[in-house]
């Protein structure tokens, strides 16, 4: 019992600090502040003090001396940077030495080598060892550099700059992740825990069960509904999949959905809850953070998939009740929708503060969330004291509201300390990235295997984020893959003739790490599904994995159609045609997926929806197949060919290097000469060599010069614009002309089928 009180008053303690760093008291009262560094180490004290006081060593779970001993040193070591923050300033990175008589004692060479080793135990314990055995392949990698593939190799670090650099530098584990944690994540966590302990979530899934439990497969509905409003503001696809399952699951089953089914349907609401906005499960901070925009704008760009992405979901759960030939939920078993409403109405009042904040009056997501969670004490608090009428009730109401506000400090404390874990252990890999140049190579290794094949370069991330999502929690699966990858993309896209927006990239890493919640055979929410269940966990993933094809497919597609992301758009009808066309193609696609319209699909069907969705999804992609974009031409007769100034033309480059070839691509826009010119003109000469066409000479001042064209470059392709080639909303009429005529004929083998 002393264990569990010590336990609570840490996070109580650490919930307040989170709480008071956020606030904007310490501007006013010019007292307690927190520089970054040192608050990030704060962060991640209370987190090492936490896990090993909630994980012990012993099989028991009995707490022993060993692990309160261990949590003591962790916090010690990363209290150490707070104490002396200023002197390690003032020493500009060189690591402190003390002499004792004639010993050198290396004091925080010493300090940081054993914040390290904690750091991974912990990893260890609290999420398990998948992420420690990455984590530590990283820190040989800056380590023993030089003995890498000559292709990845680097000079290796000292073990002095790899303990200064990870330990005590703001680029490693103290690095952007842990400093968004502190700034936002913890507060958004204790947000959700909050609400979770006053109501709100029983809430949220009556509500769900309000509005469309009498529909036809109404509990699948209502767990969908309930587990988006619950995943907008929790931060774990498997909390969320356990909190909501526990009610939803059951009824499933009760209205005719077998185990796996209604475990899968509740595994694929959990894991879309975190790609809705605002909170996106805690990355939409790391990934504004990452990419320097504002989070405002994340959160506009991923607001369009994650709304279509649900509302597939919803036709999904009403494919299945088609095919199960389903009912609603009886009259007397759905809440009624008024007064459910209108009882928690002020669950709806900090949501509502938070998301005015944060949209309207555009403030930093720490103060919103700040002042959101004081509005959710404030708002419980006034609720209480109204339901309570009488004097001793007063009391009463007065002691339930502190306890749920304790509790909730408690809950939300405790749930971060995985989140804080995870993305500490993350930041090993971003620092280990930065400090050995690992990115750059990178993409000269992916460019080696992928050539300029933009097709398998996805395919490498997609794996990627899949393999290391088996083990590692979504935020800081986001946080790895992205600083390893997102350049590359954006690099071998180019390449390719793609151009790939950096938010775009960011986005498709994050929907595929939550892919890996899901996907066999691995996926933890499922595993949590099957285990409320009682289902087969393997088949429960199978059959979620299936009904997430359309969360897979929507970041492959927005990669290369980006109006998907809202970017791109000119005026409220673009935006519209965008957004009606986008959703008709989600459905289309998950009707092909599930085989059914009104009907079960035959396979030519199948093939035809395929097309159909594909077209209304990406029109330029379907386009290109009857009028390219642009037209080839010949190499070797390129050199005297006059070019128009109103095309585009697009040079695609082999560049040899000592790693083999590189790719480059060159576009020159049209407009850029007043009348048509040629390629001696635009300041390239070119010989025949065999069968390749080489740059010989460059015009020192020409623009080929300039835009970075060398000698010696090999020109593999030369396109020029095709302008007789019609607008892609052409495609719009086709695809849907299609989808009536194929929908028609349907739903008339089932009007046979009924008579």
């Amino acid at each position: 019992v002393l264990h569990l009180k010590i336990v609570g008053a840490i996070a109580i303690i650490w919930s307040l600090f989170q709480l008071w760093y956020a606030s904007p008291f310490p501007f006013i009262f010019d007292f307690g502040m927190f520089k970054g560094l040192p608050a990030r180490a704060i962060h991640l004290g209370f987190a090492l003090l936490l896990a090993f006081l909630i994980f012990p060593i012993s099989r028991s779970k009995k707490i022993t001396i060993i692990d309160v001993l261990i949590s003591v040193i962790g916090a010690f070591c990363c209290l150490y940077i707070y104490f002396f923050y200023d002197q390690m300033v003032d020493r500009g990175g060189i690591l402190l030495k003390i002499t004792l008589g004639e010993y050198i004692i290396p004091i925080e060479l010493i300090i940081g080598s054993i914040g390290i080793l904690i750091l991974l135990e912990a990893t260890r314990r609290v999420i398990g060892i998948p992420l420690v055995v990455i984590a530590v392949c990283f820190l040989l990698f800056s380590y023993f550099g030089q003995y890498a593939p000559d292709i990845i190799s680097h000079g290796g670090l000292s073990l002095k700059r790899l303990v200064g650099f990870q330990w005590f530098d703001q680029e490693a584990i103290f690095g952007i992740p842990i400093g968004v944690s502190v700034d936002f994540i913890f507060l958004f966590v204790l947000f959700g825990a909050l609400l979770e302990t006053a109501g709100g979530g029983q809430y949220f899934l009556n509500l769900a069960f309000a509005m469309v439990g009498k529909m036809r497969g109404g509990p699948a509905k209502a767990a969908i509904l309930g587990s988006g409003m619950t995943g907008m503001i929790s931060g774990s696809s498997v909390a969320n999949t356990v909190t909501t399952g526990t009610f939803t699951i059951p009824i499933m089953k009760k209205t005719g959905f077998s185990k796996e089914k209604a475990g899968a349907i509740e595994v694929s609401s959990s894991v879309n809850g975190q790609i809705m906005p605002p909170v996106m499960g805690a990355a939409a901070f790391v990934m504004a953070s990452f990419i320097g925009v504002t989070y405002f704008e994340v959160v506009k760009h991923a607001f369009l998939p994650a709304v279509i992405s649900y509302i597939a979901l919803f036709y999904i759960s009403h494919l299945e009740a088609l095919k199960l030939n389903l009912k609603g939920m009886d009259e007397k078993d759905v809440p009624k929708l008024k007064e459910t409403f209108f009882a928690g109405l002020h669950f709806l009042i900090p949501i509502f503060v938070l998301i005015y904040l944060l949209t309207y009056l555009r403030l930093t997501a720490s103060y919103s969330i700040f002042y959101a969670t004081i509005a959710l004490i404030l708002v419980n608090l006034i609720n209480k004291l109204i339901k309570s009428s009488k004097e001793e009730g007063f009391k009463e109401a007065l002691k339930i509201w502190f306890n749920q506000t304790i509790i909730g400090f408690e809950k939300g404390a405790i749930n971060m300390v995985a989140v804080g874990i995870a993305i500490a252990t993350a930041g090993i890999i971003v620092g280990a990235v930065g400090s050995t140049g690992l990115s750059t190579n990178l993409i000269i290794v992916i460019e080696s295997i992928a050539k300029d094949n933009v097709i398998i370069l996805i395919l490498l991330t997609i794996i990627l984020c899949l393999l290391l999502g088996m083990g590692l929690p979504t935020t800081a699966n986001y946080v790895v893959v992205a600083s390893l990858m997102a350049m590359v993309l954006v690099d071998v896209g180019n390449a390719s003739g793609f151009i790939f927006p950096l938010i775009a990239v960011h986005l498709f890493v994050f929907y595929f790490g939550l892919m890996a919640d899901v996907t066999p055979p691995v996926g933890l929410a499922s595993y949590a599904a099957a285990g409320i269940s009682g289902g087969d966990p393997l088949r429960t993933g199978v059959q979620a994995f299936w009904y997430s094809l359309r969360t897979g497919v929507l970041p492959i597609v927005f990669l290369f159609n980006h109006e998907l992301l809202l970017i791109g758009i000119e005026n409220i009808w673009h935006g519209f045609l965008v957004i009606v066309t986008s959703l008709i193609g989600i459905l289309v696609f998950t009707a092909a997926t599930q085989r059914w319209m009104f009907n079960k699909l035959r396979w030519f069907e199948v093939i035809v929806f395929l097309g159909i969705s594909i077209s209304l999804l990406s029109p330029e992609f379907a386009l290109n197949k009857f009028y390219p974009k642009y037209n080839y031409k010949e190499l070797n007769q390129i050199q005297q060919l006059k070019l128009e100034t109103n095309q585009d033309v697009h040079i695609k480059v082999t560049r040899p290097s000592e790693y083999g070839e590189r790719y480059k691509l060159f576009v020159i826009n049209k407009n850029t000469f007043d009348n048509s010119y040629t390629l001696e003109e635009y300041g390239i000469n070119l010989i025949n060599e065999g069968d390749k066409i080489i740059v010989d000479t460059i015009q020192w001042n020409g623009l080929a010069k300039k835009s970075g064209i060398e000698q010696g470059d090999i020109i593999s392709e030369f396109k020029i614009e095709n302008l007789n080639r019609p607008n892609k909303s052409i495609v719009y009429p086709i695809a849907l002309i299609f989808l009536l005529i194929f929908g028609f004929l349907n739903h008339r083998n089932y009007g046979l089928k009924i008579n």
